[in-house]
């Protein structure tokens, strides 16, 4: 028997569907999480201590309104948003409470009726256009706290061509949110 050298297949570009089980048999470290973003995998430290009483402000608010069935929550789970090949953990979330009843390690971003992120240095980039372009075609209202700039901006009205509309205010200033929600979210102590 000769040895020969024998080529080795090209490897194909990994699927959405081999990269989110990746994803979801991932053991990040304590405190991180781990998303599907623009293909890539990557993992990002969750928000620092001093988010936290603006999180827990704006997901109590968010409780008192949320439709039936609903809950928010800053439970680090991933939502699959299959049509852009996309996976998020967002930081807080209100999403229909059947949807984790299921025996699978992510949730179908439909049952999402609010989505908010708090944005950081290293996230605000994809807060603000990858995942705004995403949500915008979907979830009904999405929130950007924008931690360096100081302010919070609702978006809703989803489109195949993203979000029709936004308004933004100051950290101290109430801000509408829209159906299915439908009050005012003080950010008074922000």
């Amino acid at each position: 028997m000769t040895e020969r050298a024998t080529p080795i297949e090209s490897l194909s570009p990994p699927t959405f569907e081999s990269l989110l089980r990746t994803v979801e048999e991932m053991n990040t470290p304590d405190g991180f999480k781990a998303e599907l973003i623009r293909g890539k995998i990557v993992v990002s430290p969750f928000s620092k201590l001093r988010y936290y009483r603006r999180m827990r402000a704006v997901r109590e608010q968010l409780q008192a309104h949320a439709p039936e069935g609903h809950v928010a929550d800053v439970a680090p789970f991933l939502f699959s948003f299959p049509a852009a090949e996309r996976a998020y953990g967002p930081d807080l979330f209100v999403a229909d409470e059947a949807a984790f009843d299921e025996e699978g390690r992510h949730a179908d971003s439909a049952a999402l009726s609010l989505v908010a992120e708090f944005t950081s240095v290293s996230t605000k980039d994809a807060d603000w256009n990858e995942k705004l372009n995403v949500y915008g075609r979907l979830v009904p209202v999405y929130l950007v706290v924008d931690m360096q700039d100081a302010e919070i901006t609702c978006f809703w009205d989803p489109s195949p061509h993203g979000y029709r509309s936004r308004r933004t205010v100051s950290f101290g200033e109430t801000l509408p949110v829209p159906e299915p929600f439908g009050f005012e979210l003080d950010t008074t102590g922000f």
